[in-house]
């Protein structure tokens, strides 16, 4: 099973005592404001299950999010393939704090261990980053990973109802070259 540690956190495969959180943080309208309607308890119980079917099947995915020291569940990050309605394809990170878990640098923390475990274990060539046009929290994240981001790859979410939600922008970053 793939777990990954950095100096604070513990990214690993989820639990059953992950539930309850999750859906709070996919209740809570702050944590969902780039991300659309709220969810019902149903519905984030079943977004892990299907989390974890796909990480089954592919090696990867999301990993459940925890702080090392105290084991307390704080969100989510990890690793997807760009949705096929996208008008560009490839994997794309991603990541979902609690509340409480932002402004600690958790999620640039994790995004690091997960840009490392696509880069050295999965040998991906080049990991993207989508948000909304107005995820600006989201956005310095990327920039802080050294994402970079090309005004000419923007476009509009497909898979998105008309709205503000829908204008997107895309980061990319490259996999390192080998030292010599």
């Amino acid at each position: 099973m793939t777990e990954l540690r950095t100096e604070r956190l513990l990214l690993r495969r989820w639990q059953q005592s992950d539930l309850e959180p999750w859906a709070a943080m996919n209740a809570d309208p702050l944590v969902r404001e780039h991300l659309g309607e709220v969810m019902t308890r149903e519905q984030s119980d079943e977004s892990v299950a299907r989390f974890q079917e796909e990480f089954d099947a592919r090696g990867y995915g999301w990993f459940a999010v925890e702080v090392g020291q105290t084991g307390e569940f704080i969100g989510f990050a990890g690793l997807d393939e760009v949705d096929e309605e996208m008008p560009f394809d490839g994997v794309e990170i991603g990541w979902r704090l609690a509340r409480a878990a932002w402004g600690h640098g958790y999620a640039t923390e994790a995004a690091r261990a997960v840009l490392a475990f696509g880069f050295d274990a999965l040998d991906l060539p080049e990991i993207l980053a989508l948000t909304t046009v107005g995820n600006v929290r989201s956005q310095a994240v990327m920039r802080r990973l050294g994402m970079t981001h090309d005004p000419r790859d923007d476009f509009d979410d497909p898979t998105v109802p008309e709205g503000p939600l829908r204008a997107g922008v895309v980061y990319r970053i490259r996999k390192p070259a080998a030292a010599e």
